[in-house]
């Protein structure tokens, strides 16, 4: 565990930011910050999420972070671990009241603000956290960000139908808005993995729509005169998809829904978006795929 650049994480200065105990400044927004307060049934529960066997009592709530990031060091999934930590539906309760822009602007520029706090103790170990995409990793500080590549989870084809069928779950328990997250989660994490694949650090732009376009160019998918016009339409018909599901996400689903007008979305079309999202990383990852035998064999 000790080798793990992650390691430089393990001061209880940065658990207390994680749990929301300390306050610090925002520069975007001109006030004292905090991330969300994690009460210590909470932490327990995100513990128990990754697959830490926990139960809440005899611990500090700094404590329980801590044993969230050994074991997160332990099985790699340190990455997974801020983008919980930071994702928006932890600040529902923060946020709440304002409008759908302001939301993301304030969740942005809070997240924003906790990495240059944590920055500011793994300074003094000369590394620091960067956020590439939608993975996060600890380099030191002279590391050229181009080399950084961090680790996170492997996409796969069971990962996916894994993810689908948690999606599906919530939508029977009446979740919608979770499976939308869900859906947009395991597109932008599958075209992430691809552009690593290749060496480029993935759009930070928090458009769908132009990370699936960074995986297009990257892979060759485009329609061409010397293609079948029915795969044409197919293919291009993908670009829709992808679209639609994260502008649903933007205006439906748990992390920008709050303070918003909002509009009520039916189980069959959160299942057809779920499905669909599925049936875009699969196809994305069989690409990424076959491109990568063919560079290791020299064959199609």
């Amino acid at each position: 565990m000790s080798n793990s650049p992650f390691s430089f994480l393990r001061v209880k200065s940065i658990y207390e930011i994680l749990d929301g105990d300390t306050h610090f400044k925002s520069s975007k927004l001109d006030e004292e910050v905090s991330l969300p307060y994690q009460s210590g049934p909470k932490l327990v529960q995100t513990l128990n999420a990754f697959g830490k066997p926990s139960d809440y009592g005899g611990c500090s709530r700094w404590q329980y972070v801590e044993k969230l990031l050994d074991h997160c060091i332990a099985n790699d999934r340190v990455s997974d671990m801020f983008a919980c930590f930071f994702d928006l539906s932890r600040f529902r309760d923060d946020l709440q009241g304002f409008s759908a822009d302001e939301i993301e602007r304030r969740h942005e520029a809070i997240v924003e603000a906790a990495i240059e706090a944590i920055n500011g103790e793994l300074i003094f170990g000369r590394h620091e956290l960067r956020r590439i995409g939608n993975a996060y990793a600890v380099s030191p500080i002279d590391a050229s960000p181009t080399m950084d590549t961090p680790s996170i989870k492997v996409i796969d084809r069971p990962y996916i139908k894994d993810m689908a069928d948690r999606a599906h779950r919530d939508i029977e328990q009446g979740d919608c808005d979770s499976a939308l997250t869900k859906a947009r989660t395991l597109l932008e994490e599958t075209f992430c993995q691809v552009i690593e694949r290749k060496g480029e650090i993935p759009s930070t732009s928090g458009d769908m729509g132009k990370l699936f376009a960074q995986a297009k160019k990257l892979y060759n998918i485009h329609a061409d005169a010397t293609m079948d016009r029915r795969i044409c339409d197919l293919v291009n018909g993908l670009n829709k998809i992808v679209d639609s599901i994260g502008q649903m996400r933007n205006k439906q689903g748990d992390a920008h829904g709050v303070g918003a007008a909002r509009v009520r979305i039916e189980d069959y079309h959160a299942r057809l978006a779920v499905n669909a999202a599925a049936n875009v990383a699969d196809f994305m990852l069989s690409v990424a795929n076959r491109v990568r035998r063919e560079e290791k064999t020299g064959q199609p």
